[in-house]
């Protein structure tokens, strides 16, 4: 179905009801809810087709769970958001009132990655519909059966409120270039270069949520173990294809061996079976697959060591596209994988002996989505968050800081830009309207008509000093 038709209805149904209540906003909602409590083992089926395997924790933990979390939390917190600030209006403007009125922008456009097809669709629309926006959701190609579902989330009236779209790259193309309100894409950077190009044409605002390489310091009183299992945890969820995974780590040289040791051990014991294990999620695709195959092939013949915590024919299967984990140390800036968001089960591992050179090397390139501290050095921890830049942090853990829902979450230059989540999201699908009330007495517009010297000779003994 053409797109501008339906961007054409929901416009229509936008300028006929400019700002949903409240109370509806929160029907609408509750029913969202309720549909996708009802959908869950459909979506936990769905995902695992799409991926090839999915295991069912890794779509519960990490797309189903923090939707219905996400939507929990505004629905209580809704109509507080919602609420006009009132702001100070200083004596210049007395005896008038300032307050802050928070209006929908209007048909609001939001481009879902495959990586978490339900949360990273769901999350923006919800958030979407709870500021007063209609929505038209494209979803990722690569997720055909997840898709599906959603569609039976959206459909009947909630139809009217958002729009599924599907199709491959050329829809997503012209998607971007229609004439939103707002525009929030979640995926690669030089994916988003061209959304924020296209969204340019229409002075579309837009906010990216991008990714990049994150980076892990484990800094030197550091509880090996512990930072393995935070590691492990991070890297091996939905097989490392997250735009938080931690990326590459940094080890203080003495405690290199034993964190590689550490990480085999666990590895082994919570993935014992390799690739036939129900525990480990598939490549998304065989392209992706024989992506991370290249990594691995180009960064052993340019000298870096390749350890694989369990024999060969467990930690690679090429017909199922799955994949184990890869510790790669003797990394250097020339190979491919040091260079890539790499999104999969693939750990470089680099040493330091002082802790600044591990910092000047994250501070020469890009800003990434996130960054990981591991070990109980409070001043480390403080030194380390003071000369870095990253769109978020989490120290002795990995990837769950962005369920805080009442933190925003966003990126930085290449990894993104504008915040979601909590207020955050809500303030970017709203427009803040500065709203100024003056009544019946209001001396000041005489004063202003006269050209007063005495307002003048007024303001400048408050305001100038």
């Amino acid at each position: 179905m053409p797109l501008i038709p339906q961007f054409d209805e929901l416009q229509k149904s936008f300028l006929e009801t400019p700002y949903l209540p409240i109370d509806k906003r929160l029907v609408l909602l509750k029913k969202l809810r309720v549909r996708i409590v009802e959908l869950e083992q459909e979506l936990v089926d769905a995902a695992s087709k799409d991926f090839g395997y999915r295991t069912a924790f890794d779509t519960l933990l990490g797309d189903i769970l923090p939707t219905v979390q996400t939507l929990a939390h505004i629905i209580k917190k809704l109509p507080k958001w919602a609420k006009p600030s009132n702001r100070s209006v200083g004596l210049s403007l007395w005896p008038s009132k300032v307050s802050v009125n928070y209006q929908p922008k209007g048909v609001v456009g939001i481009i879902a990655p495959w990586n978490y097809p339900i949360q990273l669709a769901l999350v923006p629309v919800l958030t979407a519909i709870a500021a007063g926006n209609r929505v038209m959701l494209k979803l990722s190609e690569f997720t055909p059966h997840t898709n599906a579902v959603i569609e039976k989330i959206f459909k009947d009236d909630l139809q009217a409120h958002c729009k599924i779209i599907l199709g491959a790259s050329d829809v997503a193309a012209q998607f971007s270039s229609l004439p939103f309100a707002h525009l929030l894409f979640t995926g690669s950077t030089n994916v988003g270069k061209l959304v924020m190009a296209s969204a340019s044409r229409n002075l579309t605002p837009v906010t990216l949520e991008l990714g990049g390489k994150s980076p892990v310091i484990i800094t030197q009183n550091a509880d090996i173990k512990k930072a393995a299992q935070a590691l492990l945890f991070g890297k091996m969820a939905n097989a490392g294809q997250i735009c938080v995974a931690p990326d590459y780590v940094f080890v203080p040289k003495e405690l290199e061996h034993q964190l590689i040791q550490q990480l085999c051990e666990l590895y082994k014991k919570h993935f014992k079976d390799g690739v036939e294990g129900k525990n480990l999620t598939s490549i998304i695709s065989d392209a992706h697959y024989k992506r991370l195959a290249t990594y691995l092939e180009q960064a052993q013949e340019l000298g870096a060591n390749i350890i694989k915590p369990l024999e060969h024919n467990h930690q690679q299967d090429e017909e199922k596209h799955r994949m184990g984990l890869h510790l790669v140390t003797q990394v250097t800036d020339e190979m491919q994988l040091m260079q890539d968001e790499l999104f999969g089960p693939i750990l470089p591992i680099m040493s330091y002996e002082k802790l600044d050179s591990a910092i000047d090397y994250i501070k020469a390139h890009h800003h990434p989505l996130a960054l990981y501290i591991l070990g109980q050095d409070k001043h480390a921890q403080e030194y380390i968050m003071k000369q870095t830049i990253s769109g978020t942090v989490a120290i002795n853990d990995t990837l769950v800081q962005v369920t805080a829902d009442d933190a925003p979450f966003g990126g930085v230059g290449h990894s993104g830009m504008g915040h979601y989540h909590g207020i955050e999201g809500f303030l970017t699908f709203s427009h803040a309207k500065n709203t100024l009330v003056s009544g019946s007495f209001n001396p000041r517009i005489v004063m202003l008509l006269k050209q007063s010297k005495l307002i003048i000779k007024l303001l400048k003994w408050l305001y100038i000093k």
